[in-house]
Protein backbone atom coordinates (compact mmCIF):
# COMPACT_ATOMS: atom_id res chain seq x y z
CA UNK A 1 0.00 0.00 0.00
CA UNK A 2 2.84 2.42 0.75
CA UNK A 3 4.02 2.29 -2.86
CA UNK A 4 0.64 3.42 -4.25
CA UNK A 5 0.53 6.11 -1.60
CA UNK A 6 4.00 7.37 -2.49
CA UNK A 7 3.24 7.39 -6.20
CA UNK A 8 0.12 9.44 -5.52
CA UNK A 9 2.08 11.89 -3.37
CA UNK A 10 4.69 12.33 -6.08
CA UNK A 11 2.08 13.22 -8.68
CA UNK A 12 0.55 15.70 -6.25
CA UNK A 13 3.97 17.39 -6.01
CA UNK A 14 4.48 17.45 -9.77
CA UNK A 15 5.86 20.61 -11.39
CA UNK A 16 5.37 20.34 -15.16
CA UNK A 17 7.86 23.08 -16.00
CA UNK A 18 10.49 21.46 -13.83
CA UNK A 19 9.76 18.07 -15.40
CA UNK A 20 10.60 19.43 -18.85
CA UNK A 21 13.77 21.10 -17.57
CA UNK A 22 14.92 18.06 -15.62
CA UNK A 23 14.30 15.62 -18.46
CA UNK A 24 16.88 17.44 -20.58
CA UNK A 25 19.54 17.00 -17.90
CA UNK A 26 19.24 13.21 -17.68
CA UNK A 27 19.40 11.89 -21.26
CA UNK A 28 19.81 8.27 -20.15
CA UNK A 29 16.33 8.35 -18.56
CA UNK A 30 13.10 7.94 -20.50
CA UNK A 31 11.40 11.34 -20.23
CA UNK A 32 8.02 9.65 -19.83
CA UNK A 33 9.16 8.27 -16.46
CA UNK A 34 9.98 11.72 -15.06
CA UNK A 35 7.21 13.10 -12.87
CA UNK A 36 8.94 16.39 -12.15
CA UNK A 37 9.19 16.70 -8.36
CA UNK A 38 11.67 19.26 -7.11
CA UNK A 39 14.51 18.09 -4.90
CA UNK A 40 13.47 19.92 -1.68
CA UNK A 41 10.04 18.29 -1.88
CA UNK A 42 11.62 14.87 -2.42
CA UNK A 43 13.91 15.36 0.56
CA UNK A 44 11.00 16.36 2.76
CA UNK A 45 9.01 13.32 1.66
CA UNK A 46 12.04 11.07 2.24
CA UNK A 47 12.24 12.26 5.84
CA UNK A 48 8.61 11.26 6.34
CA UNK A 49 9.12 7.84 4.80
CA UNK A 50 12.34 7.17 6.74
CA UNK A 51 10.36 7.37 9.99
CA UNK A 52 7.70 4.88 8.90
CA UNK A 53 7.67 1.30 9.99
CA UNK A 54 6.71 0.14 6.50
CA UNK A 55 9.45 1.99 4.60
CA UNK A 56 11.12 -1.31 3.64
CA UNK A 57 8.04 -2.14 1.62
CA UNK A 58 8.91 0.79 -0.64
CA UNK A 59 12.65 0.06 -0.71
CA UNK A 60 12.13 -3.62 -1.56
CA UNK A 61 10.07 -2.95 -4.69
CA UNK A 62 12.60 -2.69 -7.51
CA UNK A 63 12.60 -1.67 -10.26
CA UNK A 64 10.49 1.42 -9.77
CA UNK A 65 8.19 2.85 -12.41
CA UNK A 66 9.36 6.45 -12.19
CA UNK A 67 12.63 8.37 -12.07
CA UNK A 68 11.36 10.38 -9.11
CA UNK A 69 10.82 7.15 -7.15
CA UNK A 70 14.49 6.32 -7.67
CA UNK A 71 15.46 9.78 -6.44
CA UNK A 72 13.25 9.34 -3.40
CA UNK A 73 14.70 5.88 -2.81
CA UNK A 74 18.22 7.34 -2.80
CA UNK A 75 17.22 10.00 -0.28
CA UNK A 76 15.57 7.47 2.04
CA UNK A 77 18.64 5.21 2.00
CA UNK A 78 20.85 8.23 2.69
CA UNK A 79 18.96 8.82 5.95
CA UNK A 80 19.46 5.27 7.30
CA UNK A 81 21.44 5.44 10.55
CA UNK A 82 22.41 1.76 10.87
CA UNK A 83 25.57 1.21 8.82
CA UNK A 84 25.10 -2.47 7.99
CA UNK A 85 21.46 -1.97 7.07
CA UNK A 86 22.35 1.05 4.96
CA UNK A 87 25.11 -0.86 3.20
CA UNK A 88 22.71 -3.66 2.33
CA UNK A 89 20.18 -1.16 0.98
CA UNK A 90 22.85 0.52 -1.14
CA UNK A 91 24.03 -2.75 -2.64
CA UNK A 92 20.46 -3.80 -3.44
CA UNK A 93 19.80 -0.44 -5.08
CA UNK A 94 22.97 0.13 -7.13
CA UNK A 95 22.15 -2.37 -9.93
CA UNK A 96 19.02 -0.33 -10.70
CA UNK A 97 20.70 3.08 -10.83
CA UNK A 98 20.78 4.16 -14.48
CA UNK A 99 21.59 7.87 -14.40
CA UNK A 100 24.04 10.34 -12.90
CA UNK A 101 21.43 12.26 -10.89
CA UNK A 102 20.23 9.30 -8.83
CA UNK A 103 23.80 8.07 -8.45
CA UNK A 104 24.99 11.39 -7.08
CA UNK A 105 22.00 11.85 -4.77
CA UNK A 106 22.84 8.56 -3.05
CA UNK A 107 25.03 9.82 -0.23
CA UNK A 108 24.46 8.00 3.08
CA UNK A 109 25.30 10.14 6.07
CA UNK A 110 26.25 7.12 8.17
CA UNK A 111 29.18 6.29 5.85
CA UNK A 112 31.13 9.18 7.36
CA UNK A 113 31.31 7.33 10.68
CA UNK A 114 32.31 3.98 9.17
CA UNK A 115 34.97 4.79 6.61
CA UNK A 116 37.21 1.88 7.55
CA UNK A 117 34.42 -0.67 7.07
CA UNK A 118 33.22 1.07 3.90
CA UNK A 119 36.54 1.01 2.05
CA UNK A 120 36.55 -2.71 1.07
CA UNK A 121 33.10 -2.29 -0.51
CA UNK A 122 34.25 0.76 -2.45
CA UNK A 123 37.12 -1.29 -3.83
CA UNK A 124 34.62 -3.89 -5.01
CA UNK A 125 32.24 -1.33 -6.52
CA UNK A 126 34.96 0.44 -8.46
CA UNK A 127 35.72 -2.79 -10.31
CA UNK A 128 32.09 -3.33 -11.28
CA UNK A 129 30.97 -3.63 -14.91
CA UNK A 130 28.03 -1.30 -14.11
CA UNK A 131 28.58 2.33 -15.07
CA UNK A 132 26.86 3.96 -12.13
CA UNK A 133 28.25 1.56 -9.56
CA UNK A 134 31.73 2.65 -10.64
CA UNK A 135 30.69 6.30 -10.61
CA UNK A 136 29.26 5.85 -7.11
CA UNK A 137 32.49 4.26 -5.88
CA UNK A 138 34.61 7.14 -7.18
CA UNK A 139 32.15 9.58 -5.66
CA UNK A 140 32.47 7.92 -2.27
CA UNK A 141 36.26 8.11 -2.43
CA UNK A 142 35.92 11.80 -3.25
CA UNK A 143 33.41 12.47 -0.46
CA UNK A 144 35.10 10.57 2.36
CA UNK A 145 38.80 10.03 1.67
CA UNK A 146 40.34 13.32 0.58
CA UNK A 147 40.67 14.96 3.98
CA UNK A 148 41.87 13.41 7.25
CA UNK A 149 41.34 9.89 5.89
CA UNK A 150 43.45 10.53 2.77
CA UNK A 151 46.04 7.99 1.64
CA UNK A 152 48.07 8.04 -1.60
CA UNK A 153 46.56 4.61 -2.26
CA UNK A 154 43.18 6.11 -3.08
CA UNK A 155 43.97 8.30 -6.12
CA UNK A 156 45.97 5.35 -7.42
CA UNK A 157 42.81 3.24 -7.30
CA UNK A 158 40.87 5.86 -9.26
CA UNK A 159 43.66 6.41 -11.79
CA UNK A 160 43.57 2.73 -12.71
CA UNK A 161 39.94 2.93 -13.84
CA UNK A 162 39.58 2.83 -17.62
CA UNK A 163 36.20 3.37 -19.19
CA UNK A 164 34.59 4.53 -22.42
CA UNK A 165 31.64 5.84 -20.42
CA UNK A 166 31.23 9.60 -20.23
CA UNK A 167 29.61 9.52 -16.80
CA UNK A 168 32.46 7.47 -15.32
CA UNK A 169 35.18 9.65 -16.81
CA UNK A 170 33.45 12.84 -15.76
CA UNK A 171 33.37 11.61 -12.17
CA UNK A 172 37.05 10.67 -12.34
CA UNK A 173 37.85 14.18 -13.56
CA UNK A 174 35.73 15.61 -10.74
CA UNK A 175 37.57 13.40 -8.26
CA UNK A 176 41.03 14.51 -9.40
CA UNK A 177 40.04 18.18 -9.56
CA UNK A 178 38.82 17.95 -5.97
CA UNK A 179 41.92 15.99 -4.97
CA UNK A 180 44.15 18.68 -6.49
CA UNK A 181 42.32 21.29 -4.42
CA UNK A 182 42.82 19.29 -1.22
CA UNK A 183 45.92 17.13 -1.71
CA UNK A 184 47.81 18.92 -4.48
CA UNK A 185 51.34 17.70 -3.74
CA UNK A 186 50.27 14.06 -3.61
CA UNK A 187 48.05 14.17 -6.68
CA UNK A 188 49.61 16.48 -9.27
CA UNK A 189 51.94 13.68 -10.40
CA UNK A 190 48.97 11.92 -12.02
CA UNK A 191 48.79 14.78 -14.51
CA UNK A 192 52.54 15.22 -14.80
CA UNK A 193 52.92 11.52 -15.64
CA UNK A 194 49.87 11.35 -17.94
CA UNK A 195 48.30 8.65 -15.80
CA UNK A 196 44.78 9.43 -16.99
CA UNK A 197 43.34 9.12 -20.48
CA UNK A 198 43.59 12.33 -22.52
CA UNK A 199 39.95 13.41 -22.21
CA UNK A 200 39.82 12.88 -18.43
CA UNK A 201 43.23 14.53 -18.02
CA UNK A 202 42.14 17.70 -19.83
CA UNK A 203 38.71 17.75 -18.16
CA UNK A 204 40.43 17.58 -14.76
CA UNK A 205 42.52 20.62 -15.64
CA UNK A 206 39.46 22.47 -16.92
CA UNK A 207 37.63 21.82 -13.65
CA UNK A 208 40.66 23.00 -11.66
CA UNK A 209 40.96 26.20 -13.68
CA UNK A 210 37.27 26.90 -13.07
CA UNK A 211 37.51 26.14 -9.33
CA UNK A 212 37.84 28.79 -6.62
CA UNK A 213 39.50 26.16 -4.39
CA UNK A 214 42.64 25.89 -6.55
CA UNK A 215 45.27 28.62 -6.17
CA UNK A 216 46.14 30.87 -9.11
CA UNK A 217 49.71 29.57 -8.94
CA UNK A 218 48.54 25.98 -9.27
CA UNK A 219 46.10 26.91 -12.04
CA UNK A 220 48.90 28.50 -14.05
CA UNK A 221 51.03 25.37 -13.77
CA UNK A 222 48.15 23.02 -14.55
CA UNK A 223 47.44 24.93 -17.76
CA UNK A 224 50.93 23.97 -18.97
CA UNK A 225 50.03 20.29 -18.53
CA UNK A 226 47.15 20.29 -21.03
CA UNK A 227 47.50 17.60 -23.65
CA UNK A 228 46.89 18.22 -27.36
Amino acid sequence: MINKEIESRLFELRDEGYREFQSKLIPTVNAETVIGVRTPALRALAKEIAKRGDKDEFLNVLPHNYFDEYQLHAFVISLEKDFEKCLGEVEAFLPYVDNWATCDQLSPKVFKKHRRELLPRIKEWINSDRVYTVRFAVGMLMAHYLDEEFSPEYPEIVARVRSDEYYVNMMIAWYFATALAKQYDSVVKYLEQNSLDKWTHNKTIQKCVESYRVSEEHKAYLRTLRRK
